[in-house]
């Protein structure tokens, strides 16, 4: 991924995960249950509860949920700062009221998970450990200081301990749990813009050619009334400076036919909406920047499994011929000597295959292959597949997208790595061809 995308993905990505709503709204569930829950044990189980400390408690969060919703719009989304310090309040509030109902003894302690786990999930490390430190002095100064259980209930120290360390071992892998699955969807996120950018750059890429086909077609017809007139007025212009400028018409305007023709032979090549193919040009086009180059020698086989001619008519979409070429310049770079492209194809199925002679997919890569995952140590194999992981991702996404399946292994006819490339065939036919070879042969012709 070049830095032009990089700078695409970066504009794309958003700079928040949680929105001032969501936190608002999980304060107000949990007012709502503390208030509920005090009630209950006070009132209906007739514990006595000391009261004002824990309903003080519970008002500082109406208060700072009323002063939120007056000053920020609840569609807002937080900075990371005031993610942590928001956590960190609801972590001391819920320290405090379990102070006062019994500590750590208390089954509703399990409250304080929640707090480490957005943490984890929606901050930078450092921050993250700020918030799960909070959570930790909480759950052990409640383990020391604690009025007593509601009803006299007393346990012993062993006992508490006990439920301390089961709290901590919750917050640390409740933790370390959420901050895999946010660090697995931040991969998983990134590649998928990079792969929507790449695609979005290569179609307006081809869309380019579309427009220069359109210029010749509409731009055909004036020209050709131009030098049809010049080439009156210089027959009837008798010699002298007229009959000069006449003729200096002539060959601009023929130039300007010529320069017309070239955009047109770009445009019937590579316009995505335009364009047809066939497979051997297809396959050419991928394989284009890695041929006649310093490297392995690129073979291309065509294999039918019957006696049906090659596929032509395929159109030209720019997300087969970026896919392809991805996956042929990952094998370009590990192939010793050879890189093979084959094809075959029967009335419902194209397959092509991508397999050279190099050491293969090591084991490890081979588990996790076509996931967004990020290169670790400094193996030969790595050095050499720079890109492997984000690269082959972005390939193999733009090629489903298509309708294709990929498949992946090692040693098949040659010894190294290869990937298989399966599309039912009906969906690489050009549905609709539109002729904008008009304006071209109407070129050719007045020219």
């Amino acid at each position: 991924m070049n830095s032009e995308t990089s700078i695409e993905v970066a504009a794309m990505r958003p700079q928040s995960l949680i929105r001032q709503r969501t936190l608002t709204r999980l304060r107000w569930f949990a007012i709502a249950g503390q208030t509920v829950v005090t009630l209950f044990v006070q009132f209906v189980l007739k514990f006595d509860l000391p009261l004002i400390p824990i309903g003080l408690a519970i008002l500082s969060s109406i208060l700072v949920n009323l002063w939120v919703i007056r000053t920020k719009p609840l569609s807002n989304a937080l900075t990371p700062n005031e993610i942590a310090a928001h956590l960190i309040f609801d972590t001391a509030q819920i320290g405090v009221v379990l102070g006062f109902a019994g500590g750590i003894l208390n089954p509703f302690s399990v409250w304080l998970l929640l707090a480490p786990m957005l943490a984890a999930f929606a901050l930078e490390k450092w921050r993250a450990y700020l918030v799960i430190g909070a959570v930790i002095a909480v759950l052990t100064i409640t383990a020391i200081w604690h009025t007593p259980m509601p009803g006299g209930v007393t346990l012993p120290h062993i006992y508490i301990f006990g439920s301390w360390a089961a709290l901590m071992l919750g917050v640390t892998f409740t933790a370390a749990y959420a901050r895999q699955v946010a660090v697995a969807q931040s991969k998983l996120t990134t590649a998928l813009e990079a792969t929507q950018a790449v695609l979005s750059r290569e179609e307006r890429l081809t869309a380019v050619g579309g427009l220069a086909a359109a210029a010749a077609h509409e731009l055909g017809t004036p020209l050709s009334t131009i030098l049809v007139t010049a080439r009156e007025m210089e027959g009837d212009l008798p010699d002298g400076p007229l009959k000069e400028d006449a003729q200096l018409l002539i060959s601009q305007t023929q130039r300007c036919q010529k320069i017309l023709m070239r955009l047109s032979d770009v445009g019937s090549s590579d316009d995505v909406r335009h364009a047809e193919l066939t497979l051997e040009e297809m396959l050419h086009q991928a394989a284009k920047p890695f041929l006649n180059q310093e490297g392995p020698d690129v073979h291309f086989v065509f294999d039918p499994d019957s006696d049906l001619a090659p596929p032509e008519r395929l159109k030209r979409q720019p997300a087969i011929i970026y896919g392809l070429r991805t996956l042929i310049e990952n094998a370009v770079k590990f192939a010793d000597k050879t890189l093979r492209i084959s094809a075959r194809w029967d009335q419902k199925e194209l397959l092509v295959i991508i397999e050279d002679d190099g050491p293969g997919f090591p084991p490890d890569v081979l588990k996790r292959l076509g996931e967004p995952f990020a290169r670790q140590g400094t193996t030969r194999y790595q050095t050499r597949r720079q890109g492997l992981g984000l690269g082959f991702f972005i390939a193999k996404t733009l090629l489903e997208r298509t309708g294709a399946t990929l498949c992946f292994g090692n040693g098949r006819r040659l010894p190294g790595a290869w990937v298989e490339i399966s599309w039912p065939i009906a969906n690489l036919y050009v549905k609709e061809k539109r002729d904008i070879s008009v304006g071209k042969e109407k070129l050719k012709h007045d020219g």
